[in-house]
């Protein structure tokens, strides 16, 4: 069985955050960092912690294609809705300079995009509240091996976790709580999403390292007409981007406890399977400097925020929605909430008696 010896576990322990709760806090409530945590009392008793995650993140495209006042305040509209316990996202691109290894070559390819931000961009998710970030995607060597290793070392510069890399398994505390964290996708020196018995054993692998463990998994064809959620394989210009549905019934299978989906560039429908949440795909969260389509449903996401007991337990989620502005920037749509009400119509359409059900609240809640 491939994936046997997985190696890379990080542990990075971050003690007291914000308490779990489905309002905002009060503004002056900074979100929790490595630095500076007290430790956990060994006596405590924590109920339950809360995760919250986004879809795809891109900041901006250096030189030319990059976010007003050097991306200052890129995330303000949105900061207060990922505060949770451990927030997460997945970044769809490189923090790096030009290495000259671009994947579209010079001068760029027709139709081939590659994006990068600069390394001090790890600053702006970090005021923002995330603590960590995704990496197993099509965008994250954008700039090579090279522009991958700067990416790294941009978001540890910054205090920032991440996950992605092929057999990692990033493991984070949060009031006693030990939280693993993979990150999946079809791409080279990724965990392969198309190999189920690797990822099935590096799944296992977490569970033996940690309280819960949680699956990010870049999957599914992209594009607007791409909302839902069919059985089988999905193939996207020859590329074969999983089966979205047996990918996440095997990991979940294999103990993971929640499945934060990405890549579709749209929101799809959420599921329960065997108790734990499933989120196909949470949308395009950001594209500084125009670099996503905000046309039509293109611009639609949201935030998810899951609360879980030590032992993987679902004891409630929200969903709040956002969207991308005219240029890109992550907005709270607070009025409308229109992607709440996507997720809610594509869940009851693709997955029936598995779907979630949403309340006007946005309040997640398991089929009856």
């Amino acid at each position: 069985m491939a994936g046997a010896g997985v190696a890379g576990v990080a542990i990075a322990k971050r003690g007291d955050s914000p308490s779990a709760q489905w309002e905002a806090p009060a503004a002056s409530a900074a979100p929790a960092t490595t630095s500076g945590a007290k430790p956990v009392e060994e006596s405590a008793t924590v109920e339950s912690i809360t995760l919250s995650a986004t879809g795809d993140i891109i900041m901006g495209s250096a030189p030319n294609r990059l976010p007003a006042n050097g991306g200052e305040g890129f995330f303000d509209s949105v900061k207060k809705g990922l505060a949770s316990d451990l927030v997460m996202g997945n970044l769809e691109q490189p923090l790096t300079g030009d290495t000259g290894s671009s994947k579209c070559g010079s001068p760029p390819r027709p139709n081939c995009f590659a994006f990068r931000s600069p390394p001090a961009y790890a600053e702006h998710l970090k005021d923002a509240g995330f603590q960590l970030l995704n990496t197993a995607n099509n965008h994250s060597k954008d700039y090579g091996t090279a522009g991958y290793r700067n990416t790294v070392e941009a978001l540890e510069g910054a205090g920032l976790e991440h996950t992605g890399a092929e057999d990692q398994i990033t493991v984070v505390e949060i009031k006693g709580v030990k939280v693993a964290v993979i990150g999946f996708s079809p791409y080279a020196g990724a965990n392969n999403l198309n190999d189920l018995d690797a990822a099935a054993a590096i799944v296992e692998k977490a569970k033996s390292e940690a309280d819960l463990t949680v699956v990010q998994v870049h999957m599914g064809a992209e594009g607007s007409d791409k909302q839902h959620v069919k059985p089988g394989n999905e193939l996207f210009f020859g590329e074969n981007r999983g089966d979205p549905i047996k990918f996440s019934h095997t990991v979940i299978d294999a103990g993971a406890d929640l499945v934060i989906g990405h890549g579709p560039h749209v929101l799809r429908g959420m599921e329960f399977y065997k108790g734990k949440l499933i989120a196909y795909s949470l949308g395009n969260f950001a594209g500084g400097g125009k670099t996503l389509s905000s046309n039509g449903v293109l611009k639609y996401a949201g935030i998810l925020h899951v609360s879980l007991t030590k032992d993987g337990e679902y004891t409630g989620g929200k969903f709040l929605s956002t969207y991308m502005n005219t240029t890109g920037v992550p907005t709270r749509d607070s009025k409308n909430e229109r992607g709440r009400e996507l997720v809610a119509q594509l869940s009851e359409s693709d997955f029936g008696d598995s779907a979630v059900s949403i309340g006007d609240d946005g309040t997640i809640k398991p089929p009856a």
